[in-house]
């Protein structure tokens, strides 16, 4: 039981991570992030790339709720969007918690 807790809060972990990339990206940029690529520079196809790995999750379960009110997509749309976006959310949380960790062992 304590198993599932730990991934739980790991995936929560993860998500608020996302979210909160997510609303710094659009505070600066006055623009939602999106899964799309400045391929114009390395430089910028670095970022665009490591933007969408730490915000992913944030912007599936966007898409899902949105293209669920307004589109009308079927529930399974949701449910498999929601899926995909908490594994996602595990991994990059399981990247946040190891640099938080780190962090503290350092201090």
């Amino acid at each position: 039981m304590a198993d599932l807790g730990l991934v739980f809060f790991v995936a929560c972990a993860g998500f608020a991570a996302a979210g909160l990339i997510a609303s710094l990206y659009q505070l600066v940029t006055s623009q939602p992030p999106r899964f799309n690529f400045d391929v114009d520079t390395v430089v910028g196809t670095i970022g665009s790339v490591a933007l969408c790995l730490i915000t992913g999750p944030f912007i599936i379960m966007r898409n899902a709720i949105r293209g669920r009110r307004i589109e009308g997509r079927p529930l399974g749309w949701l449910v498999a969007s929601s899926t995909i976006a908490g594994m996602w959310s595990m991994f990059s949380g399981l990247f946040v918690v190891h640099i938080a960790v780190s962090i503290a062992k350092t201090i």
